[in-house]
């Protein structure tokens, strides 16, 4: 699907925020600048990007309002930019985002949780996966899609910087919706 910004659908910056969105690298770089502010190198070294091409996500990813500056900092006489995915501020800017919109992030979580699966260690125990589409009244609908949402905030809120002593490497995909009466 084009994204060009002659959609009429679309104002600047929500083009901007799905072409953003339209490439599987940037998604895990936001999932990865979640837990600390980093820099377009050290984003490069922990996703086996070039250094170019890391800053070009990154740009992507700014331009969409996607990521924040997040500080500055003198490296090796020139000055580098600390990058940061604010969930907070992106839960706020998702609230006006068309169904179009929410469709190509759903797919294209899709596609990063398949890649995900490809490096995941089911260990024995419980697991919690679920995919059900469901009729409930809308109350409890609401309380339910509510607690995961403060849980999915509470989880970011927790993250702790790649390879950090004492953490393991999750990997979570939500995704809750109403749908249409069929």
């Amino acid at each position: 699907m084009p994204l060009g910004d002659d959609r009429e659908d679309c104002g600047a910056g929500e083009t901007a925020a799905l072409r953003a969105m339209a490439h599987p690298v940037r998604l895990r770089m936001m999932s990865l600048l979640t837990a600390a502010p980093m820099t377009a190198a050290e984003v490069a070294r922990e996703l086996g990007l070039t250094h170019a091409n890391a800053s070009y996500h990154l740009r992507n990813l700014l331009a969409g309002g996607l990521i924040v500056v997040a500080g500055e900092e003198k490296i090796r006489g020139g000055v580098a930019k600390r990058y940061r995915y604010d969930v907070g501020r992106d839960k706020e800017q998702r609230g006006a985002a068309t169904d179009e919109q929410l469709r190509l992030e759903v797919s294209a979580f899709a596609h990063e949780l398949i890649r995900r699966s490809r490096e995941a260690h089911f260990r024995p125990g419980p697991r919690l996966l679920a995919d059900a589409e469901l009729w409930v009244e809308p109350d409890k609908w609401r309380e339910i899609r509510d607690r995961v949402a403060k849980a999915l905030v509470e989880l970011h809120e927790a993250a702790r910087p790649p390879r950090t002593p004492g953490t393991i490497r999750t990997s979570t995909t939500t995704a809750m919706f109403e749908m249409g009466d069929a």
